[in-house]
């Protein structure tokens, strides 16, 4: 095989921006379908297949009737979705019973039922409620009698978890799988005995004899070097059972196989370019040799849109591959999603790749699965709009528009079109009448048997199923997405079942563009009052430029540290400008505000690549870093309007009563260096927005960042004498800061102990009692019980124990584990930490930069070597970079929660075992003393309700990381050890800067009261 050129390893933008306007993107898509679909004629092609499947349904036990008895929205169906999701994979039987009885306690199942099914539905509800019945209530264990009547409905319900998988995989392995459609096709079973077959898959013989399948090994993305080798050697073993030693007449009339590239590689992401080519490539090529061989098909799944412009690189990589080894081979293919706004544009990049080195292509067009998953991330990030249309009918009038592109590069594609529904179905076949082109439908197995049992009784079209292959257990992320997928109410599958829903609604053109996105842009999340801060997609080279050209210029300049002098000198002019700034309206602040917001937006690359150069930030922290700044920017200003207004009180006749909130004076903001931007101006304008002056000190190691802010604050309209910045040492500067008589406030950020020196200080201190606002650390905990999901708690970890090198305050420190899925868990993560890149932080590829400085670097490296020690040694990553200062991250296992004793500021991670009632794991955790976040990972919900009840703690996070509060979203700030309060980012802070103050006006002094008087009868 050729290595790959170097000009597909380096990012290129082969695609439109994927973050455009939708309107227009989908009114040239209908343009393109105008005139090319009679549309009367495709409804009356459609209605008698829906009317047949109406006549007669699917089975009791198929999918569609199940979302028909149970839609997902609705309380019961959402149950019954989250007990599928995670029984299969509880080990122990206590937490089996406890999630069963959680999720069938959600609702009632004792409704009638209407329906072609009616009796039997009515026989499952009164199943389900009788086995709620012998369900434990509350979290109390439950007693002999209830607890063997509780193991037994545990059984019956595992036992139809599994039958409903079956719905769904087709096989537990691949030689079962091949022996199920083998009997689906009607064929002697060509390996492991056949499974019995529920119903009949298309109509007569012939056509069951021409169905073909495309086998997907099912399973999670790869999370650790060793799931990558396990999910190849699993696509290599299935693609030779497929062949089975022979050669395929063709890759169009054979099986094939579709292969997942996140499944085959942990970081397939575009910052993990150079890995990408060296060692997935390379995997991906061996695959399509051995498919190639045997002249089968092997699809390339379509995956979210970040990892889009990656993937067509690939593609092509190995394209230019099979041009050299394999140039008469057709099986290589694509999957396409219509629902990206960018999905024309690719079928035309799969089309122009395949005329360029000759060969010919197999495309599958389907609908697209993550819509949802796209949606928040967008939103999220604070991305210009959505890569995904926010419509249905709009991924409806792409997929035609796909579908006639296919089909019109025939000469080079073969279109295999995935979809559902009986409209698009006659569309295509009216597309593609007169043509010539060779195409086929496809199907996903368990899911719209009826409609294709009709389509195929009349026309003698292919029919390839997607066929899920892989044990029960496994099944999860897929069976979710494709049960909202096809469960929706907008679904045609839902839609379908459904009587009330007429042909002519359910066949209705969707040829429509609506007049704007039905979703506010991500820049409007948080309404008309407070715009979302701007974001970047680091995956996307268009965003990705600005902030790698401003890290080629920017360059950290020194700051002069304060002297005794200097810092006086700074208190009187704070001092006397108070009034004045104290005595601007609210509204004019709050106006300040927003402009310095605006600009700091504006100037995001240069103080992204400044948080790079000072403070080690890798580009995606100091990336939502500047965006938290802008958001503390705008969210306080939105506040002060609605709170630091005079508010009117009740009294009596003749007397009005007004409370009204004032500056205290100057503030002293005390900020760190982890997050030298957005803690800094957070404190900043919090103060300032309230009518203080503010004398602000940054952190030793940051203090160049923190005088950019201030510099930005005075251009947008700050006063001078109302804000000054002073660096130097906290026992100096800050110690002389906090004593000064005119200090009226100090808001700091920092650890316990300085915080304790603080208060100390000022309580000390002749004159007012001075209010002090901290938020200091956490020894914060993660709790994981055996319903979670590995992959997700995974996820969840790394992110929170290692993002910033572990150098947040909220950062996951004790991770406490169920005893019944540690060892598994603890497996993944040990080869998870091996992913992690750690290196110089203006790296893309970087996910773990330096620590602070010297004395950090010391004090983090002495307590791993202690760990060494006195614990067990669960794994690390690797350095990949010569740079100073790199702790690569590193996981010890501990016996006892106690023994972890004080918190680490770095990237370690202890991880425990427990076993027993879960809420003396939080008690275990509250003795520590601290309070700011926690996690927990269950799927059950009444538990995840019970702890964030009890739990002392500041920020509590459900089955998600624990960093990255979000301004006005997740306040945040701690209790016990962790902090005084109110939370930074939240409705209750601003008032703590504030005076309060009530003037009282005896209105019938003079005269008496006039209104009071005028209301008379």
């Amino acid at each position: 095989m050729l290595a790959p050129a170097d000009d597909l390893v380096r990012p290129q933008a082969r695609l439109p921006y994927p973050y455009r306007d939708e309107i227009p993107v989908v009114r040239d898509l209908a343009d393109r379908l105008t005139g090319c679909l009679d549309w009367d004629a495709i409804v009356a092609m459609a209605t008698p297949w829906v009317e047949a499947v109406r006549r007669n349904p699917a089975p009791f036990w198929a999918m569609e009737s199940l979302l028909r008895e149970y839609p997902i929205t609705t309380t019961e169906g959402l149950a019954l979705m989250r007990l599928a999701e995670a029984l299969l994979r509880v080990p122990d039987t206590e937490t089996a019973i406890a999630l069963t009885a959680d999720q069938l306690g959600r609702a009632g199942f004792e409704a009638a039922h209407e329906g072609p099914h009616r009796v039997l539905a009515q026989l499952s509800a009164s199943a389900i409620a009788l086995s709620k019945r012998l369900l434990p209530e509350g979290p109390d264990p439950p007693g002999l009698l209830q607890r063997l009547g509780a193991q037994t409905v545990v059984a019956a319900t595992v036992r139809a978890i599994q039958l409903l998988g079956r719905q769904f995989v087709l096989g537990r392995e691949i030689g079962e799988a091949m022996a199920e459609a083998a009997a689906q096709r009607g064929q002697p079973a060509v390996a492991q005995p056949a499974m019995t077959a529920d119903q009949p898959i298309a109509g007569g013989s012939l056509h069951r004899s021409r169905l073909r399948f495309s086998y997907d090994m099912l399973g999670e993305g790869a999370r650790t070097g060793a799931d990558a080798q396990r999910y190849f050697a699993a696509y290599r073993r299935g693609i030779e059972a497929i062949g089975g030693g022979r050669i395929a007449a063709s890759p169009q009339s054979a099986d094939g196989i579709s292969i997942k590239l996140s499944a085959l590689f942990a970081r397939f992401e575009d910052a993990q370019r150079g890995r990408v080519f060296g060692e997935l490539l390379p995997r991906i090529a061996e695959l399509v040799a051995v498919a190639a061989g045997a002249n089968l098909n092997l699809t390339i799944d379509a995956e979210e849109s970040e990892r889009l412009e990656l993937s067509l690189d690939l593609f092509e990589a190995i394209a230019r591959q099979v041009a050299n080894a394999h140039p008469h081979w057709q099986g290589f293919g694509l999957a396409v999603q219509a629902y990206q706004t960018r999905a024309l544009e690719v079928v035309d990049e799969v089309a122009r790749i395949a005329r360029s080195h000759h060969l010919h292509f197999m495309v599958r067009l389907a609908k697209g699965a993550y819509w949802d998953t796209e949606i928040k991330r967008a939103q999220e990030l604070g991305l210009a709009g959505y890569p995904v249309f926010t419509y249905k009918h709009h991924t409806d009038i792409a997929y035609l528009a796909c579908a006639q592109a296919l089909i019109g590069h025939a000469d080079v594609l073969y279109p295999q079109f995935a979809t559902h529904n009986a409209g698009t179905i006659a569309a295509i076949l009216q597309m593609a009448r007169g043509s010539g082109a060779a195409f086929e439908f496809q199907r996903l197995h368990g899911m719209a048997e009826g409609v294709y049992r009709e389509v195929l009784a009349d026309l003698d079209v292919p029919l390839r199923i997607y066929a899920p292959v892989g044990e029960h257990r496994d099944l999860l992320a897929y069976l979710v997405r494709r049960l909202l997928e096809n469960g929706a109410n907008s679904s045609f599958v839902h839609q379908l079942a459904d009587a009330s829903v007429g042909v002519e609604s359910l066949l209705a053109n969707p040829i429509s563009v609506g007049g704007e996105p039905s979703l506010p842009l991500p820049h409007a999340l948080y309404g008309a009052q407070r715009m979302n801060s701007r974001g970047v997609d680091l995956a996307c080279v268009a965003d990705r430029a600005p902030l790698e050209a401003a890290l080629a210029t920017q360059r950290v300049q020194a700051v002069g540290e304060a002297t005794p002098a200097e810092t006086d000198a700074a208190m009187t002019r704070l001092a006397g400008g108070f009034a004045a700034w104290n005595g601007s309206s609210v509204t004019a602040r709050a106006a300040t505000l927003r402009r310095a917001a605006d600009a700091l937006e504006a100037r995001m690359p240069e103080f992204c690549a400044l948080l790079v150069r000072e403070a080690g930030r890798t580009l995606g922290d100091a990336v939502a870093e500047v965006r938290e700044a802008v958001d503390f920017c705008r969210y306080y200003a939105q506040q002060a309007c609605a709170l630091l207004a005079p508010q009117a009180l009740p009294g009596p006749t003749g007397e009005n009563n007004t409370l009204e909130l004032h500056g205290r004076g100057v503030f002293v903001c005390i900020s760190p260096w982890n997050f030298p931007l957005a803690i800094f101006t957070g404190q900043v304008v919090a103060a300032l927005v309230t009518g203080n002056a503010v004398a602000a000190k940054p952190a030793e190691q940051t203090p160049y960042v923190a005088q950019r802010m201030v510099e930005l604050l005075h251009e947008a309209g700050v006063p001078r004498d109302a804000l000054a910045a002073l660096h130097g040492p906290g026992e100096t500067v800050g110690a002389r800061l906090v004593a000064d008589t005119r200090t009226a406030g100090v808001c700091f950020t920092g650890s316990t102990a300085v915080a304790r020196s603080i208060n100390r200080s000022l309580a000390d201190k002749d004159g007012p009692l001075v209010p002090l606002i901290a938020e200091t650390g956490g020894i914060n905990a993660m709790i994981v019980d055996s319903t979670a999901l590995p992959e997700q708690v995974t996820d969840a970890v790394m992110q929170s124990a290692f993002r910033s090198a572990g150098q947040r305050c909220s950062a996951l420190r004790l991770l406490a584990v169920h005893e019944s899925i540690a060892d598994a868990l603890i497996e993944m993560i040990r080869g998870a930490l091996a992913e992690l890149q750690v290196g110089d932080p203006a790296d893309l590829a970087t996910d773990v930069g330096p620590l602070i400085d010297d004395e950090a670097f010391a004090t983090i490296a002495g307590h791993v070597q202690r760990l060494r020690q006195d614990a067990r040694y669960i794994g690390e990553a690797q350095r990949v970079a010569d740079y100073p200062r790199l702790q690569p991250p590193i996981a010890f296992e501990v016996a006892r929660i106690s023994d972890v004793t004080q918190e680490v500021f770095g990237p370690v991670l202890h991880v425990v075992r427990y076993d027993g009632p879960v809420e003396a794991v939080l008690e275990q955790i509250h003795a520590l003393g601290y309070g700011l976040t926690m996690g927990i990972q269950t799927r059950i919900d009444s538990r995840a309700r019970r702890l964030a009840g009890r739990a002392r703690i500041g920020n509590v996070y459900v089955n998600r990381n624990m960093i990255g509060a979000v301004v006005g979203v997740q306040p945040f700030g701690g209790e016990g050890l962790s902090g005084t309060g109110p939370k930074a980012g939240g409705p209750h802070y601003l008032p703590r800067f504030c005076a309060e103050r009530t003037v009282t006006v005896n209105t019938a002094a003079a005269g008496g009261n006039a209104e009071l008087l005028a209301g008379m009868r």
